[in-house]
């Protein structure tokens, strides 16, 4: 379900009242590839909910330069909310989610592998109250930076 950061921190709040295992992760999720997909499966078995922040598009703008996004927020939003292993996509516009991990205070918090654990934003507010904070595995060669330049190079 796609939703607004004030709905998610209702629907956070009823998944605590009732002991479900909250997963967060978020990004850009530009062209969704089979990294992407392989990531999420593999988030959304540490838990019961997946729960995604997803870049607005000014945010990756800022983040990734002024030739991103390739596909708009609400595009990339409905894409993820399709996928079998996510349960909720909000969309933030800060540089970080560090905010929106403070709402949803999530039992897991997971990036891909290219991510050191120490250097995961929120995780301290997750070890804090005795949550797990996990770099997944990263699929070399499956990136969208990889795929914008296969095809710039084409």
């Amino acid at each position: 379900m796609i939703t607004t950061i004030e709905e998610i921190a209702n629907i956070a709040q009823n998944l605590h009242d009732s002991n479900v295992k909250i997963v967060f992760t978020n990004g850009c999720f530009d062209l969704i590839h089979r990294g992407h997909v392989e990531y999420l499966s593999a988030a959304k078995k540490l838990g019961d909910v997946l729960i995604i922040g997803l870049n607005s598009d000014d945010s990756v703008r800022r983040l990734k330069g002024i030739d991103r996004p390739i596909n708009y927020e609400q595009d990339r939003a409905i894409v993820l909310d399709n996928l079998m292993a996510v349960d909720y996509v909000g969309i933030f516009d800060e540089d970080t989610p560090y905010e929106l991990i403070r709402i949803v205070q999530p039992d897991v918090l997971v990036k891909g592998g290219d991510w050191a654990i120490e250097d995961i934003v929120g995780s301290d507010i997750v070890l804090e109250r005795g949550g797990e904070v996990r770099s997944l595995k990263f699929i070399e060669g499956k990136s969208t930076t990889d795929i914008i330049e296969k095809i710039r190079n084409q």
